[in-house]
């Protein structure tokens, strides 16, 4: 995705590492900001209290600079580039600058922006934070409106935990929602009995809670003798309650018990546990069937690079091949590119950098996915990896994604050390019909650093930005174009570009 400005920005600023660089205009410094802002995360150049607070600055600017585009943008953020976080806050700042300036319609952004049980009291822990108990009426009414449509039974069981400074009952008592039906009304009243310690009975209506409570009531040593997926299911009962009902690590039995019931993304942080405790082939099977399935994948709104962390983590060769079938269709905005494409992927100290404090995944694991995707489909790539040197990377005939991607760190293609952008198209631009970086665009100043004139003005130049810092190494002229994110939704829009679409955002 990104805006195409026609004008050349003024060259204001420099990279975090000295080099000549590139302001850009607000709407697309906050798209490419929002798509790769885990919120609250440090990154290389970048402290977390100075990166939030352009986030947010960045966000009551054009909240109301440009409401229609900014209406589009909150909910393609959460449910097109899948970030979570960023789009609970874009939301709720949005909101609050927009209530300022007297602009309506900010409830349904807020809505819209949260599509989880949990997310309702993220957003009212968030607010309460950082603007205290004084709620406006769109921001109010908005997590309302979510509250209605994603309160079930199941998610009070899954995410309403006492750990939580603001559970279910408390969104309930600050936003008023109104049940949806009398079967709703139950459960918000018990939701409030829950939060503030009433005794009341529990309403007829709740089956699912009543099972519940009939499992918790069973002695501990009756409890591992519960292995029908039905009983749970029915109980609502997830992985993560399980082992602590059980009071028991899970084997084999407890986990093909739950299995059946468990989501997607739970399937996949679980395949290394599934291998230890020895889970037969039969339900590995079934297992493998749920993570290829092109509707659950959709439907997971998983990042493509959390199968490479599972392919990473699962000890077993059963899981290879539901992978990757998984990650290619995850990666269906991936293009057939025609002609020669030069990729170039950046993997200097700085793309290093961990998108979260787990660490388990990185800038450059992002970039290389998405590289050697690009490269899969391409009808003729020549892959680079870059920092103070480059190396072609040679392709294989056949060979899949996570396999290439595996190859690549297993033969040193990490390279580290610093950025030397420029240098590294200039080595290998020989006549491409494009050229693709996948970089923090944090480049060296070594004498050379201008991207945009290393390749001829006619040839299209992507830049890939999965940081998204201030600074850019390109202008947003002609042919010159910058997307971003963790998601491979914006690059759907390289087709469309070369065929002189004017539609310039991926929403």
């Amino acid at each position: 995705m990104a805006k195409f400005n026609l004008k050349p920005r003024r060259l204001r600023s420099v990279t975090a590492e000295g080099a000549p660089a590139f302001t850009r205009e607000p709407r697309l410094e906050l798209f490419l900001l929002g798509v790769s802002n885990m919120v609250g995360e440090d990154t290389f150049y970048e402290g977390a209290t100075d990166r939030d607070a352009r986030f947010r600055n960045l966000v009551a600017t054009v909240a109301v600079a440009d409401v229609d585009w900014f209406a589009r943008f909150v909910p393609w953020l959460r449910t097109g580039a899948m970030m979570r976080s960023a789009s609970v806050v874009a939301a709720l700042e949005g909101a609050r600058a927009q209530v300022a300036a007297g602009v309506p319609g900010s409830r349904a952004v807020v809505d819209a922006a949260l599509q989880r049980a949990d997310e309702p009291g993220e957003a009212l822990a968030y607010w309460l934070a950082r603007h205290g108990r004084t709620l406006s009426k769109p921001v109010k009414r908005g997590i309302a409106d979510a509250a209605v449509r994603l309160y079930t039974e199941r998610s009070l069981l899954k995410y309403d935990s006492v750990g939580n400074p603001v559970r279910f009952g408390d969104v309930i008592d600050l936003t008023h929602p109104t049940a949806r039906d009398e079967r709703q009304g139950d459960l918000f009243r018990h939701a409030l009995d829950r939060r503030h310690g009433r005794d009341n009975p529990l309403p007829a209506s709740l089956g699912m809670l009543a099972a519940r409570h009939a499992l918790m009531a069973l002695p501990v040593e009756q409890r591992r003798e519960v292995t029908d997926p039905t009983v749970l299911g029915a109980a609502g009962m997830t992985w993560e309650a399980l082992a602590g009902w059980r009071q028991s690590a899970l084997d084999d039995a407890a986990w093909e018990s739950i299995i059946p019931n468990m989501g997607y993304l739970a399937l996949l942080r679980n395949l290394r546990n599934f291998d230890q405790a020895g889970v037969s082939d039969a339900v590995a099977q079934t297992v493998a069937a749920r993570l290829a399935d092109p509707g659950q994948v959709a439907g997971s709104r998983v990042l493509p690079m959390r199968f490479l962390s599972a392919f990473n983590a699962a000890p077993s060769l059963r899981w290879a091949y539901p992978l990757e079938t998984a990650l290619q269709h995850a990666l269906v905005n991936v293009p057939a590119l025609d002609g020669r494409t030069l990729i170039l992927i950046d993997t200097s100290g700085s793309m290093q950098s961990p998108f979260s404090k787990d660490g388990t995944l990185r800038f450059w694991d992002a970039a290389t996915v998405f590289g050697l995707a690009l490269a899969a489909r391409a009808q003729a790539a020549t892959v680079v990896s870059f920092s103070n040197a480059s190396r072609v990377f040679p392709s294989v005939a056949g060979e899949s994604v996570l396999a290439a991607v595996r190859r690549f760190k297993d033969d040193g293609y990490f390279l580290g050390m610093g950025t030397e952008t420029e240098n590294a198209v200039r080595e290998h631009y020989d006549r491409h019909d494009r050229v693709i970086i996948l970089t923090d665009e944090q480049a060296h100043w070594h004498g050379r650093a201008d991207v945009a004139a290393a390749v001829p003005a006619q040839v299209p130049v992507y830049t890939w930005n999965l940081a998204g810092y201030r600074a850019g190494h390109t202008p947003t002229v002609d042919n010159r174009h910058t997307f971003g994110g963790l998601s491979d939704a914006a690059f759907a829009m390289i087709p469309l570009i070369e065929a002189g679409s004017r539609d310039q955002w991926p929403f």
